[in-house]
C-alpha cells in the first residue's frame, strides 16, 4: 500500500472536509461533506459516547445515504454542530425528499473537551454555529486543503499526556483508495512511555509522523491514562461501492486502528466511534478495505498528535520532544 496523493481523507473523490476552530473556546467542529448523499455505517466500542441520527446508519432503516457527517468538542452541546449543518444543506435544498420537505440526514459524534482550559461560559450554545462555519469551509475553497492537529473537532483535544489533534492518513492499492481523518481526545496515550515514539510506529508511511520507529523497550505494567472524560472520534472513507451494512464492517474493522495507536483504547469513559462512509464508485476486497481502513487510522491518530501545536492544559508533542 501507498499512501494517496494528498494523504488526507479528500483523497477520496468527492469529498470535502471542513473545520471550524474556536481558540478562546478550546473546540471546534468538523464536517465531511460529498457532492451528492453517500453510503455510511457506524460502529462504536466506547463505553461513553455521545452521537446524533446514528441509529439511522443500521443496515434495516429506511435511509440508506447520509448528506453529511460531523465531529465536534463540546460534550453532549457539541451534537448542536450537526444542527449548524443541516440547515446550511436545507438552505441548499439538499436532504432526505419527504413529499415536499428536504430532510438533511446529518448523523454525529462528539468529544468531550470541558475541561481543557477554554473559555467554556457561553450565554448561549455555540456550536451550532460551528458546525454551519465548518459546513462553509467544506463547501468553498478549503474543502480540499490540507488540515491537521489543532484544528476543527480536535482543536481542544487531549490524551493521557500530551495535546490530542486532528489528523488524517490515505492509502492506495489496486485501484482502491481508504482514508482516515480522527480526532483524537483518549484517555489512554498515543505514545510509548514517556519518549517520543508512537504505538502507531510500523504502520508509519515516509515519516509522516517524525519517523522514529517503534520504541525499543515498550512500556510494561498499566498503561499511562487520564481522570477525565475522553473520546476518539473518526471517519474512514473509500471510493469502493459499499452497503449500508459492508459500511458498517469497514467501521468495525476500522477500530483495530484505534487500538494500535492508542493504549489503552474502546475503555469504558472514552466514546470511541467510528463513521464509514463510501461514494460508491468501484467494486473492491472487504478484506483489503479493512486492512486499509485500520492502517489509515492508525497512522492518523498518531500524525494529529505530531502535528498538534503548542496551548492547552497539556505540551503538544512538539514540544516535549522537540523535533
Amino acid at each position: 500500500m501507498d499512501p494517496g496523493p494528498n494523504n488526507l481523507l479528500t483523497d477520496i473523490a468527492g469529498l470535502r472536509v471542513g473545520h471550524a476552530t474556536d481558540l478562546s473556546l478550546m473546540s471546534g467542529a468538523t464536517v465531511v461533506v460529498a457532492d451528492r448523499p453517500f453510503t455510511a455505517g457506524v460502529h462504536v466500542m466506547g463505553g461513553a459516547p455521545g452521537t446524533r441520527e446514528t441509529d439511522l446508519l443500521a443496515p434495516d432503516k429506511t435511509v440508506q445515504e447520509v448528506d453529511a457527517l460531523v465531529l465536534s468538542g463540546g460534550s453532549a452541546f457539541g451534537l448542536d454542530a450537526a444542527s449548524g449543518v443541516a440547515d446550511g444543506l436545507a438552505a441548499l435544498g439538499r436532504g432526505f425528499a419527504v413529499g415536499p420537505a428536504q430532510v438533511p440526514i446529518v448523523p454525529g459524534a462528539i468529544l468531550f473537551d470541558l475541561l481543557n482550559g477554554g473559555d467554556k461560559t457561553w450565554a448561549e450554545n455555540p456550536y451550532k454555529g460551528l458546525g454551519r462555519t465548518a459546513l462553509d469551509a467544506a463547501l468553498g475553497p478549503e474543502g480540499r486543503r490540507p488540515a491537521l492537529g489543532s484544528v476543527g473537532a480536535g482543536s481542544g483535544a487531549t490524551t493521557a499526556n500530551l495535546r490530542g489533534g486532528l489528523g488524517q492518513a490515505s492509502c492506495q492499492s489496486d485501484g482502491v483508495t481508504v482514508a482516515a481523518l480522527a480526532a483524537v481526545n483518549a484517555l489512554g496515550a498515543a505514545t510509548v512511555g514517556d519518549g517520543p515514539h508512537f504505538w502507531a510506529a510500523p504502520w508509519e508511511e515516509a515519516a509522516e509522523f517524525g519517523g522514529l520507529g517503534p520504541a525499543r523497550d515498550p512500556i510494561r505494567g498499566l498503561p499511562r491514562t487520564k481522570l477525565s472524560q475522553a473520546t476518539t472520534i473518526a471517519v474512514v472513507a473509500t471510493d469502493a461501492r459499499l452497503t449500508q451494512a459492508e459500511c458498517t464492517r469497514l467501521a468495525i474493522a476500522a477500530h483495530d486502528g484505534m487500538a494500535r495507536a492508542l493504549v489503552p483504547s474502546h475503555t469504558p469513559f472514552d466514546g470511541d466511534l467510528v463513521f464509514a462512509a463510501a461514494t460508491g464508485r468501484q467494486d473492491a476486497d472487504p478484506i483489503a478495505l479493512g486492512h486499509m481502513a485500520a492502517t489509515c487510522l492508525a497512522r492518523a491518530i498518531a500524525r494529529g498528535i505530531y502535528a498538534a501545536a503548542p496551548g492547552g492544559p497539556l505540551p503538544c508533542w512538539r514540544e516535549r520532544f522537540g523535533h
